[in-house]
């Protein structure tokens, strides 16, 4: 059985700057899309989606720990969609 290696954890500042940039990158992506109409049901699904997921997740890490998770904790779902959405829509 291999063990899972952890990365090391971003600082916080760094983490909230590459989660504004890509939240930016991904609603400029967006509204161009949806100003010429070729915006797909699915990416609307997809927008509605994410954020549930997102959202989930960091109350999930909120209801399991003990003591009080880290700020980092609890951004990184939204953190780890948003450069994956930006990622994504940057190879359109």
């Amino acid at each position: 059985m291999r063990k899972r290696m952890r990365r090391a954890a971003r600082p916080l500042p760094l983490t909230m700057l590459e989660l504004t940039l890509a939240s930016y990158e991904t609603i400029g992506h967006r509204s161009l899309m949806i100003l010429q109409g070729t915006c797909s049901p699915a990416e609307y699904a997809r927008m509605a989606r994410e954020k549930v997921a997102a959202f989930s997740r960091s109350a999930s890490v909120l209801a399991r720990s003990r003591r009080a998770p880290s700020p980092a904790s609890l951004v990184a779902p939204w953190h780890a969609k948003a450069t994956a959405n930006a990622k994504r829509l940057r190879r359109r």
